[in-house]
């Protein structure tokens, strides 16, 4: 079974990730902030990462960057989900080492197909 990492500080946004990637079959750890984040993948290293952008203590970027830093940090594919939807912020999460993007609210056709688009799901 492959494993999700959800990281955004908001709960709702957690909770309605959570139903949709485990109805994909994935086992799901959550993280609050960036920091909680990087203390998740020491522990263990998740296959993807669905990554808020705006975050307290520390954002999605700022992690990202330390994440594809880290020993393995270059395995998980990581896809952003937030509301910074002009390109300037594509291009900065694309250059920073995402994966994909996908805009919020999102549904679980939308996580589905940008899953399938990083072979993940």
């Amino acid at each position: 079974m492959k494993n999700c990492l959800i990281v955004d500080d908001s709960r709702v946004i957690r909770k309605v990730s959570r139903h949709i990637v485990e109805s994909l079959g994935f086992a799901v750890d959550e993280a609050a902030d960036g920091r909680e984040a990087l203390a998740k993948c020491d522990a263990a290293m998740p296959d993807v990462i669905l990554l808020d952008w705006n975050m307290p203590v520390m954002s999605g970027i700022e992690f990202l960057g330390r994440l594809r830093e880290r020993p393995g940090g270059g395995a998980p594919k990581v896809v952003f989900c937030t509301t910074e939807n002009d390109v300037a912020h594509i291009r900065e999460a694309i250059d920073a080492g995402a994966d994909e993007y996908v805009m919020k609210p999102f549904d679980h056709d939308t996580l589905q197909i940008k899953l399938q688009l990083v072979g993940a799901a």
